[in-house]
């Protein structure tokens, strides 16, 4: 009798692996789909660059404060989601690992920024327009625009490291095989789309028909990134072997 020993496939997996890799799609998806489906029933719509007009909107609107903490939580969830991801690549591809995490953490910076300016500051500006009259009203309306160019500069600069972090970790996820490499090409695919959001919105503001196609196809990566993690079974323990005679 003679004994061979092989490598297990790379797609045998642990329990503990594709645990993981559920909490991550679980945590991505609900940040990301009930963020969708609050901001399409709470938030109010417009030409977002048409000033006048979607400051009257935003005036108008009781739940602009609630939803813009809604919208600062549930994306903080999605983030955390991809963090959960990190810390499980962070065994085969340390280094590329540590810059997502890195990255991500910046741009939950950045989403936290960004909110206070939108959700906050930017609705005290706009009822302080709405409620101004005679000279003061266009004063009011120039620190409104004021603060709405403050709120392009953040979400531009968001868009950008966010993008940066979906490189990293869409680089980390193809590396390690922890996940099917085409799962990591995906995440590479939405890095790109993300940065070129960023640098639209820097020269051409908060819309575009460029931004909404981009950004439809980014948020449709997001999802068929959310769900793979999900039925992914390429989890595996590096260095597992089976004994065969």
């Amino acid at each position: 009798m003679s004994a061979s020993r092989r490598e297990e496939p790379r797609g045998s997996g642990t329990s503990a692996d594709r645990g993981v890799l559920a909490l991550s799609g679980v945590l991505l998806l609900v940040g990301f789909v009930v963020n969708a489906i609050q901001r399409m029933l709470l938030h109010p719509t417009g030409a977002e660059d048409d000033h006048e007009a979607i400051f009257a909107e935003y005036a108008v609107s009781d739940v602009w404060v609630a939803t813009h903490f809604a919208e600062f939580v549930l994306v903080l969830v999605a983030l955390a989601g991809l963090l959960v991801l990190c810390r499980a690549l962070r065994r085969e591809t340390p280094y590329l690992a540590l810059l997502a995490a890195g990255a991500i953490t910046a741009s939950g910076a950045a989403w936290t920024a960004l909110q206070a300016v939108d959700g906050i500051t930017l609705k005290q500006a706009v009822d302080a327009w709405a409620a101004a009259s005679g000279a003061e009203k266009a004063t009011r309306y120039a620190d409104a625009e004021t603060v709405r160019w403050i709120e392009w500069g953040l979400q531009g600069y968001f868009r950008v490291l966010l993008g940066i972090a979906f490189l990293l970790l869409g680089a980390a996820a193809v590396v390690s095989r922890l996940v099917p490499s085409w799962l990591g090409m995906l995440l590479v695919v939405g890095g790109l789309l993300s940065l070129a959001i960023g640098f639209s919105i820097g020269y051409q503001g908060l819309e575009s028909g460029f931004q909404d196609a981009i950004g439809i196809a980014l948020q449709l990566v997001v999802l068929v990134f959310g769900v793979g993690l999900l039925v992914s079974r390429r989890a595996r323990e590096p260095g597992t072997r089976a004994a065969s005679t």
